[in-house]
């Protein structure tokens, strides 16, 4: 779970970057991006790999949250105090809020590639502008990528530890680059929203 939900780690910053294109006046730019993510075959070899770590990444959570749930069928009377995050307490539901979102981005996007979904794949600039003039849309993108900051402290900082590098060393720098990765990249996902929402 830990090494799958690190390689989704990666995926994100790689596809902030392209949607920063949206911000352009001239629609080629981001529609060339699009295409050539959808053509290249190296990209479409790591497409299947992101897949895959995104149904294991999922599946192993809620295994896991099952396992936990069936250690512990009663609630303690008394909550413990602990060192953990207190958001790692919700990171199925929180998880559960991403992957709600992915469906739609999928119906909105790789579903159109896919010919599946009325759309333009050669076009997903207008697409994407479209939608982001509907204040719904905005909200629950918003309102996600809210949620997925938090997931994403919780999921960075557990990723390490599970590969052992929580000592006095590392935990803080670690911690800290947690921080930064969970505001930045939803932060920046939602600039955009509010941009093209707002001002466009």
């Amino acid at each position: 779970m830990a090494l799958a939900g690190l390689f989704l780690l990666l995926f994100l910053p790689v596809h902030l970057a392209i949607n920063f294109l949206l911000l352009k006046s001239d629609p080629d730019p981001f529609n060339r991006a699009a295409h050539f993510m959808a053509t290249f075959p190296v990209v479409k070899i790591i497409e299947i790999v992101l897949f895959a770590a995104l149904i294991i990444h999922f599946l192993s959570g809620i295994y896991l949250q099952i396992i936990n749930w069936m250690a512990r069928p009663v609630r303690y009377s008394v909550a413990s105090r602990t060192e953990t995050f207190f958001f790692s307490k919700f990171m199925i539901w929180t998880g559960a809020a991403v992957l709600t979102f992915l469906v739609i981005h999928f119906f909105n996007f790789y579903f159109i590639r896919l010919g599946l979904v009325e759309g333009n794949p050669e076009d997903f600039y207008s697409v994407a502008h479209d939608l982001f003039k509907i204040p719904e849309y905005n909200i629950i993108y918003l309102l996600c990528f809210i949620l997925l900051g938090l997931h994403l402290f919780h999921a960075f900082s557990s990723a390490f530890q599970t590969l052992g590098l929580d000592n006095r060393i590392w935990k803080p720098v670690v911690d800290a680059v947690a921080w930064i990765y969970a505001i930045v990249i939803p932060a920046g996902f939602a600039s955009i929203s509010l941009i093209l929402w707002l001002f466009r």
